[in-house]
């Protein structure tokens, strides 16, 4: 590009991708478009070569999420394995789009002597068509059916027959499924037949079981998010009312450390997308605060189960850190740093010890804002974390436990604040190292 644009041949829309410069090392590269501009002087000459690139990272992330999902239909209709049901589609023309292995052994009818063809009517119909239905009231019905799926209604199973090449009438329950573009609009279904093999029908009823208990679980979560607003918003009540007395110095700090953690509280209470986060499309909030309020609001939450083990909390934090104006998504760094000390509690045996240090690291000035490096590091006696809780939190085991899984949230949180998790084991005490990037504000010279 450098070469051509010297030239004068200025390039457009060229891919680049760059590896991002940071102490992590898995991260992620970064994809640009980007276009070349040729300087030149009077004469025409060029003198220069500018590049103005643009960051396509969040778009391609979206568009691989997209085709990998596009993928995985194609790896279901197009896989020949017996268990897989028969399975016919249409776009959003009604022309038909996909015909299976399945649907050809069940019809007799080859995938080219339908596609291409309208669903209703050349493929299935009451007079000409490859599938006979069987009359005229089974042909509307069916016709009803895509058509409320095409316009975005949820449909049930309904029943479904026609007639074979052989002359044989096929029994079956009838399923349609929307196909979404990256949008979310509809550009087609995919229509399954359940038919009466025991195999089906057994594979099927392991699938109902396993809807149906997801389903008794989201009722309970909702049960529960929603009965932990209603006693949560009265907590609220009540410190706003003694907010509004007469109280003492150590008595505004306790209430300012119960707001602290009731706001991190509203925040889990509206994470019902861990996808979102775990995938990194999480937007974060860019907050004025103190480490002092999110550090004793974290500490907080541990102090019932470490007083329990008799288990000393030691403060290395410097004070200049602590009272640094900060700018960030404080009640998540909150979560975060919570998370990881109830995880050390847990693992520091009775009587043992827990230190917790930082340093902040001011990189890249500005005119009124700088970007740091918020370095916190959580010691605590005894063996250490368990591997098995450790490789959870970077997500290579299939299945996580409870304190794995806020692990896992943790870290992918981390990540969001463009910083890292390490956990170093030494002789007798382990460390935790979070690290994420946050604003300061300059201060003032005059």
């Amino acid at each position: 590009m450098l070469e051509l644009a010297l030239q004068g041949k200025e390039e457009r829309n060229v891919e680049f991708e760059i590896k991002t410069h940071g102490p992590s090392g898995d991260s992620s590269p970064i994809s640009l478009i980007v276009n070349a501009c040729a300087s030149r002087d009077v004469g025409d000459s060029v003198v220069g070569v500018c590049f103005i690139a643009q960051d396509i990272t969040g778009q391609k992330n979206i568009m691989d999420k997209f085709t990998r999902i596009e993928g995985d239909y194609r790896a279901i209709i197009q896989n020949p394995h017996p268990l897989i049901p028969p399975i016919f589609g249409t776009d959003q023309f009604g022309w038909c789009s996909e015909w299976n292995s399945a649907m050809t052994k069940l019809t007799g009818w080859r995938r080219d002597d339908v596609i291409d063809k309208m669903l209703l009517g050349e493929v299935f119909g009451t007079q000409a068509a490859c599938c006979r239905l069987k009359n005229q009231e089974a042909f509307v019905n069916f016709g009803v059916v895509l058509n409320n799926a095409m316009t975005g209604q949820e449909c049930a199973k309904i029943s479904f027959g026609f007639f074979a090449r052989n002359g044989k009438y096929v029994e079956c329950l009838l399923c349609v499924s929307k196909r979404l573009d990256r949008e979310g609009a509809v550009t087609g279904l995919f229509c399954f037949l359940q038919l009466a093999s025991h195999e089906l029908q057994q594979a099927l009823h392991i699938q109902r079981l396993s809807e149906q208990t997801a389903l008794k679980r989201l009722k309970v979560l909702a049960y529960i998010r929603r009965q932990i607003r209603n006693p949560l918003s009265g907590i609220i009540f009540s410190r706003k009312m003694l907010e509004g007395t007469n109280l003492g110095e150590e008595q505004k700090n306790i209430l300012r450390t119960s707001s602290q953690c009731q706001r991190q509280l509203n925040k889990i209470l509206d994470d019902t997308d861990l996808d979102s986060i775990i995938d990194g499309y999480l937007d974060l909030e860019m907050l004025e605060f103190k480490l002092h309020e999110v550090l004793v609001a974290s500490i907080s939450q541990i102090m019932m189960k470490s007083n329990g083990k008799n288990i000393m909390i030691v403060n290395d934090m410097v004070e200049d850190l602590l009272n640094e104006t900060l700018y960030g998504d404080s009640p998540r760094l909150q979560q975060v740093l919570a998370n990881f000390l109830l995880v050390c509690v847990n693992s520091t045996p009775s009587g043992g010890q827990l230190s917790i240090s930082g340093t902040l690291t001011k990189d890249r000035i500005g005119e009124s804002v700088q970007l740091a490096l918020l370095e916190v590091r959580i010691s605590h006696t005894g063996g250490g974390v368990p591997e098995e809780l450790l490789s959870q939190m970077f997500g290579t085991e299939a299945e996580a436990s409870e304190e794995g899984i806020s692990l896992l949230i943790s870290r992918k949180l981390v990540k969001l604040m463009n910083g890292e998790v390490q956990y170093l084991r030494e002789a007798g005490r382990s460390t935790f190292i979070i690290s994420v990037e946050l604003a300061v504000a300059t201060k003032s010279s005059c």
